[in-house]
C-alpha cells in the first residue's frame, strides 16, 4: 500500500490518475469500495500540496486563476463527496472514461485549439473564463466522487484558457486538486468512512511521491512532462473503459 501510494502521488503530480494505483490497492486490503475511495482520498490530498510546493518558482502571475478557479473546487469536491456517499456509481462509470479521454485529446490540441478560438483577449476574457468557472465546478464534483484523472481534466481546460508552461498549469493543477480533495476529506471523516492505519501509511508515502515526482518532471523538461500527461491520460481512460468493468 506504501508503493501504491508513492506512485501514486507521482503520477498525480505529473498528470493525473493517481487513484487508479492507490484505490485497487485499499480495496484488496479492506473489501468495501466506498471505505476505499475514502481512505484514498484522505491519503492522497495532502500530496498534491507537496507537488505544488515542488512547482512554486513556476506560479508567478497565477493569482488571477487561483482566486477564479478556487471557490467552484471547494464548491465541486464537497458536492461529489457528498454524492458518494448518497448515490451509485453506475452513471459515474459509464460517463467518466470518455471525459478523461476526451480531456486528454483536448490537452494534445490545445495550443492550435487555444490560438483557433480566441479571436481577441477580451473575446477570451469574457466568454472562456466562465466556462472554466463551470468547467471547474463539474470537476470538482467528479473530484470529490472518485477522482481519477481530474488533473488530466484541468490540464486540457488550463491549454484552452491560454496557458502553455506545463510546468506552471501543473503547479496549479496540484493546488486546486488539494482544494477538491482536502473538502472531501473533511466529509469522509466526519461520515465515519476512513480507516486510519492505511490512511496514515498511505499518506507519508503519496507526500513523498508527490514531491518526487514533480521534482523529475521539472527536471526533465517540458516536453517530457507534456508526453507523460498524455500517455498516463490515455492510460486512465483505456483503464476505466474496460478494466474497470
Amino acid at each position: 500500500m506504501a508503493l501504491a501510494a508513492a506512485i501514486a502521488g507521482a503520477i498525480n503530480a505529473v498528470a493525473g490518475g493517481g487513484t487508479l494505483v492507490s484505490f485497487p490497492a485499499l480495496v484488496w486490503a479492506l473489501g468495501d469500495p466506498i471505505l476505499a475511495n475514502a481512505t484514498s482520498t484522505v491519503a492522497l490530498f495532502p500530496a498534491s500540496l507537496s507537488s505544488m510546493v515542488a512547482y512554486r518558482s513556476h506560479l508567478a502571475g497565477t493569482r488571477r486563476w487561483l482566486l477564479l478557479l478556487t471557490a467552484p473546487s471547494v464548491a465541486g469536491g464537497l458536492l461529489g463527496a457528498w454524492l458518494l456517499l448518497k448515490t451509485p456509481s453506475q452513471t459515474f462509470g459509464r460517463v467518466v472514461p470518455w471525459l478523461v479521454l476526451g480531456a486528454t485529446a483536448l490537452r494534445a490540441f490545445s495550443g492550435p485549439l487555444s490560438r483557433w478560438t480566441a479571436s481577441s483577449k477580451a473575446e477570451r476574457s469574457r466568454s472562456w473564463r466562465s466556462g472554466a468557472v463551470a468547467f471547474q465546478l463539474v470537476v470538482g464534483i467528479y473530484g470529490g466522487y472518485f477522482g481519477a484523472g481530474i488533473g488530466i481534466m484541468m490540464l486540457a481546460a488550463f491549454g484552452l484558457l491560454g496557458m502553455t508552461d506545463i510546468h506552471q498549469m501543473n503547479g496549479l493543477k496540484c493546488f486546486f486538486a488539494f482544494c477538491v480533495n482536502a473538502v472531501a476529506a473533511v466529509w469522509f471523516i466526519q461520515a465515519g468512512k476512513v480507516v486510519w492505519p492505511q490512511a496514515w501509511l498511505m499518506m507519508a508515502a503519496a507526500i513523498a511521491g508527490g514531491y518526487a515526482g514533480a521534482a523529475a518532471a521539472r527536471a526533465l523538461g517540458k516536453n517530457f512532462a507534456n508526453a507523460a500527461v498524455l500517455v498516463i491520460g490515455v492510460g486512465v481512460g483505456l483503464w476505466l473503459l474496460f478494466a474497470a468493468k
